[in-house]
């Protein structure tokens, strides 16, 4: 960074914006520039101290965070990252926040308890450096919950396959826009998502209502059937499918894997040893690294793997990782993948290589 990121605070807890900006003023690339207790506040700070990231509570009043973000994103498109309490309700919130646009999400801290702000100067500064931390009308509109595509749900056919999806920041609405276009038979599909734990059961069932499969939140011993996408549970443990005969979720409680846990990582190469050619893997938007090496071991198994573009990524890290690494056999753009996916398992066509 050249120049230090500048970050507006907004939150109604005068305990809470205290806290974020301790956090953020330990970091020498971010200078919090000002502070704002509601929505009223904060259109003048915007106005004067033109920031280059915004945090924002949830809940708040006169305007709550989810109506002021939605005129951020109309008025003055900029990164705005959610802060949000863990909770069934601040989930449901903070997930509407993902899909008008929010840069991320994090969780606010209870006493004693630290942790949820422990990326939250990396993902400040990451949502500096993302390409695309200004919407683009044609990436926006590929991220809307989308229908099967006629031509291939008409005759499809699953083969024995198993899909796994690795994502992170920006992965809500990609796998919104990718997993809406799923016929209700589709394969089996396991999917890991970087989120707080308290936001996955929320997650899986928004993407239950949006789907035409069924979508949960996987729990230990779920059996992989035709028709069911199995979400894996936030920040507690990792999800491995296991059983040859009769492939299922596993819950492992292993420490963290390149930061994370659940980690893409350890689902995907649990994937590799379980079902090699059997399988399609595909890794999206996100920071870091974390299922690179994992769709590398996929693909050397001989498994079809897809990697998000960087145009329509919000971040372009996991991806451009695991395509530096030889990991990703096509790069698609966010709009192609799903059916990419389906073509790729279709048993009318999934024998074919993907070019």
């Amino acid at each position: 960074m050249t120049q230090p990121v500048r970050v507006l605070v907004v939150d109604d807890s005068p305990t809470m914006r205290g806290l974020i900006k301790a956090v953020l003023r330990s970091d020498p690339d971010i200078c919090v520039v000002g502070e704002a207790c509601d929505a009223i506040q904060a259109r003048s700070a915007i106005k004067e101290l033109n920031p280059d990231v915004i945090t924002l509570d949830v809940e708040m009043p006169n305007m709550n965070g989810i109506a002021f973000l939605d005129k951020i994103m109309k008025l003055r498109p900029m990164p705005v990252i959610m802060v949000s309490t863990l909770t069934h309700r601040g989930a449901e919130a903070t997930l509407a926040a993902l899909e008008i646009g929010a840069f991320d999400c994090v969780g606010k801290p209870v006493p004693g308890d630290p942790a949820p702000f422990a990326r939250l100067a990396e993902t400040v500064k990451a949502a500096v450096r993302s390409q695309r931390h200004r919407p683009d009308p044609g990436t926006a509109e590929q991220a809307k919950p989308g229908v099967p595509e006629a031509s291939l749900v008409r005759d499809y056919q699953p083969a024995r396959r198993i899909i796994a999806i690795g994502a992170s920041t920006g992965g809500v609405e990609a796998l919104i826009s990718i997993l809406t276009r799923f016929p209700v038979n589709c394969p089996p599909t396991v999917i890991t998502q970087h989120m707080p734990a308290a936001f996955t059961r929320s997650f899986a069932q928004r993407l239950h209502r949006l789907c035409a499969p069924q979508v949960k939140e996987a729990e230990n011993g779920d059996r992989l059937e035709i028709g069911r996408i199995y979400l894996a549970p936030g920040g507690e443990r990792h999800m491995k499918v296991a059983n040859a005969r009769a492939p299922q979720c596993v819950l492992a409680d292993d420490g963290p894997v390149n930061g994370h846990r659940p980690s893409v990582d350890v689902l995907f190469e649990s994937v590799a040893s379980l079902a090699g050619s059997k399988a399609v893997g595909v890794i999206l938007t996100g920071m870091g690294a974390d299922g690179a090496a994992g769709l590398l071991k996929m693909r050397r198994a001989g498994a079809v793997t897809i990697g998000q573009n960087e145009r329509s990524c919000v971040v372009y890290g996991m991806p451009r990782v695991a395509q530096e690494m030889g990991a990703v056999e096509r790069q698609l753009p966010l709009s192609l993948i799903g059916a990419e996916i389906l073509k790729a398992t279709n048993e009318t066509s999934g024998k074919d290589r993907v070019a």
